[in-house]
């Protein structure tokens, strides 16, 4: 079964809720002996634990259903001590999960029933590919596997032992429950996503036979595939081999109603006071306020968290006119792929009990995570593809609650917004100008500023002044806004297939790019050095090596 619905619409419940239900209907009951019934392979920790946590709430009454999770970070000899003992229910990173299916021997799955891929598109954007190939050739899941232990559908030998080849015999298993027996169950895989694309396309080819195809407005229908078993999709339907060129083009994407987009554009030199002005008027409304702000790398997410939680600026008391106070009034939490574990996890917990808060992360927030109450999103750094812009946005205006995104762009990047308008609808624009008026400069504010342009606006400008001279005085500071200025130009340079014309590192003025961090200009070595590797990278890429983008992303 493949799974289309827009982020926040319940998708997480649509798998576990019949599962659940089904399990507790078996008697006599299951038991930890039993092993694993349900697997589900999550693309990142904070959405494992999320699931996770799902599912303790759900099966609060039928305790004999036992849940349970494995990925990176966590103590893996405990882990092996769970599976031994036995996880009704599992959800896993693919790392960990590939991990103890080669190494754990008494890790039990014989009656496995339903193999489920959530945020299965990001899946393989981390470029996990061969780690789900091994896994579906480990648990025996295409339902095409023959005597020999030849997987028609891929064409290779899968490396199963007899122990997996006899779960595979018997993976349907009866029970009698009030006097009825319940019908085998055959093993079932389900794909799930906001957003289908080639990527999608990819993994349902290798996970998926005959599948069942649910979308919104009942647009899918179930049909047979191809005779050469190449599941396609063409605009939410399914098609045949020959259209693969035009089906990996035309992508759907689905966007909450009570969504608002809007942008705002600004020039790379203004970037960090406007960001700064946007963040100070939300957190200055009397409802509280829950924002999340988006960055390319894990180098500026950990920039602008230092800054933000140290930046302070003149008290607007008369009383006392030399005092100065934290120029954002608010918690500050930041996550990306570089924290350890625990601190990833307290992060994700914290950040998700506040009222009003503000998150700076990269890309890692980005998929399934069911943040309760976030007001507003912003898009700090440009999110890339267009897929990437539906799951950042998806982080609001979930389940019928209302939701702001904003978007920043610099006038030569404003192309982009043709894209997200085939996909993702108009974008407006945001009153930036408006916003800054409110803004007193010396104690007074200035009148007609709505001539002026922004980056000469006395708001602006003094902001950047008092942003620079604290940077210049704090070595730390200073040096984690070189490490944020390197690692934001790879990523920017990074950027691929028709986005290149649109993110052009040559077109950068790397001067306004150092102020863009507060840097009051752009050191040489670090030109220097940040051109070398561009150097490098296009020689890697010309001898047929893969693009290095995710590295910087996460």
């Amino acid at each position: 079964m493949l799974i289309n619905s827009a982020t926040g619409t319940g998708k997480t419940m649509v798998y576990i809720a019949p599962i659940i239900n089904y399990l507790q209907l078996i008697n006599p009951r299951i038991s930890r002996s039993d092993g694993t019934y349900a697997l589900v392979v999550v693309p990142t920790q904070e959405l494992c634990m999320q699931v996770y946590n799902v599912l303790q709430k759900l099966l609060h009454r039928f305790h004999w259903i036992v849940p349970g999770y494995l990925m990176g970070g966590e103590n893996r000899a405990k882990e092996k001590a769970r599976l031994r003992k036995g996880i009704s229910i599992l959800v896993a990173t693919p790392g960990r999960l590939l991990d103890h299916l080669n190494h754990t021997a008494s890790f039990s799955y014989v009656n496995l029933r339903w193999v489920i891929f959530d945020e299965a598109d990001r899946i393989l954007e981390l470029g996990l590919t061969e780690d789900i190939k091994t896994i579906l050739h480990l648990l025996g899941s295409r339902q095409n596997m023959n005597d020999s232990g030849q997987n028609e559908g891929l064409g290779e030998k899968p490396s199963i032992n007899k122990r997996h080849k006899v779960a595979w015999k018997n993976a349907s298993i009866s029970k009698e429950n009030e006097g009825a027996t319940i019908p085998p169950h055959k093993r079932q895989n389900l794909l799930l996503s906001a957003t289908l694309s080639e990527k999608v396309n990819h993994l349902a080819r290798i996970s998926l036979e005959n599948p069942v195809l649910i979308g919104p407005n009942d647009k899918f229908s179930a049909k047979q595939p191809s005779q050469s078993g190449q599941l396609v999709l063409h605009n939410g339907r399914e098609s045949n081999q020959s259209d693969m060129s035009t089906s990996c083009t035309t992508e759907d994407y689905n966007l909450p109603s009570e969504l608002t987009q809007r942008y705002v554009r600004v020039s790379c030199g203004s970037r960090l006071p406007v960001l700064l002005s946007i963040l100070k008027n939300l957190f200055e409304q009397p409802a509280p306020q829950k924002v999340v702000v988006f960055f390319s790398t894990c180098d500026t997410v950990d920039f602008h968290y230092s800054l933000f939680s140290d930046f302070q600026w003149p008290s607007d008391s008369q009383l006392a006119p030399d005092h100065k106070e934290t120029f954002l009034k608010c918690k500050i939490f930041r996550l990306h792929g570089k924290m350890d574990h625990n601190a990833r996890k307290t992060t994700f917990n914290d950040f998700s009990s506040e009222k009003s808060a503000l998150l700076l992360c990269t890309d890692v927030a980005a998929r399934g995570l069911d943040i309760p109450r976030v007001k507003c999103i912003i898009q700090y750094d440009s999110p890339g593809e267009a897929t990437e812009y539906v799951h950042r946005v998806g982080r609001t205006a979930r389940l019928g609650e209302k939701g702001e995104a904003l978007l920043f762009l610099q006038p030569v990047e404003t192309e982009y917004l043709d894209i997200l308008l085939k996909h993702c609808g108009s974008l407006e624009e945001f009153p930036l100008i408006k916003i800054l008026n409110r803004f007193p400069v010396h104690g007074r504010k200035h009148q007609n500023r709505n001539m002026l342009s922004l980056d000469s606006h006395p708001w602006i400008s003094s902001l950047q002044k008092a942003l620079e001279s604290f940077i210049a005085t704090e070595p730390e500071m200073t040096l984690l806004a070189k490490d944020g200025f390197c690692s934001w130009l790879r990523a920017y340079a990074a950027h691929r297939g028709e986005l290149k014309r649109m993110f052009v590192v040559k077109k950068l003025h790397l001067g306004h790019v150092a102020k863009s961090f507060g840097l009051k200009e752009q050191p040489t070595s670090i030109g220097g050095s940040f051109l070398m590797q561009v150097k490098k990278r296009k020689k890697y890429e010309k001898r047929g090596g893969l693009s290095k983008r995710k590295r910087f992303a996460t």
